[in-house]
C-alpha cells in the first residue's frame, strides 16, 4: 500500500510502500512517555521502502532498558512524531508513527506488543460518551 504522511505543521513529509498487515499498537511505558498518551500505533516498513519528501526531522536517541538505542525522528517545529529505526540489525525496519499517515483510516492495528504495561482503562472505551467534534 502506497501512503505518504506529514508532521503537523507540514514542515517534514515522507512516502512509504507498507503491508497494511504490519501496523500494530506498543503498550510500553516507553512509548507512552514519548506520545504523552496510553498507546503508540506504528505500520512499519523497510528502511529502503520510506522515504523523506521534504524537511529534515529532529533525532532523539531513547536508550532502552535492554540497551539497545531507538532512533527517534520528529518535527522540531510542532513536536509531531515521525518514524523510529534502530541501529545494526535493527536499522533497516522504520517505524512510521500512524497518526502522521495521511491514509491512517486504512491502516488497523493487526497486533499489540508490551501488552503487560496497557492502562487496563483504555482496553475498552465503548461506553464512554462521545461526540462526533466541534
Amino acid at each position: 500500500m502506497h501512503i505518504d504522511g506529514a508532521c503537523q505543521c507540514g514542515k517534514i513529509t515522507y512516502e512509504a510502500e507498507v503491508d497494511p498487515q504490519d501496523a500494530a499498537i506498543c503498550h510500553c511505558t516507553d512509548c507512552q512517555r514519548l506520545t504523552g498518551t496510553v498507546y503508540r500505533v506504528t505500520v512499519s516498513t523497510q528502511r529502503s521502502r520510506f522515504h523523506l519528501t521534504l524537511g529534515e526531522p529532529k533525532l532523539y536517541v531513547k536508550t532502552a532498558d535492554n540497551g539497545r538505542r531507538r532512533l527517534q525522528f520528529f518535527c522540531s517545529d510542532c513536536g509531531s512524531p515521525i518514524y523510529t529505526t534502530g541501529e545494526n540489525e535493527d536499522a533497516e525496519q522504520v517505524g512510521i508513527r500512524l497518526g502522521t499517515v495521511n491514509q491512517r483510516r486504512g491502516l488497523k492495528p493487526h497486533s499489540q506488543i508490551w501488552c503487560s504495561s496497557a492502562l487496563a482503562w483504555a482496553q475498552d472505551l465503548t461506553g464512554l460518551p462521545g461526540r462526533p467534534g466541534d
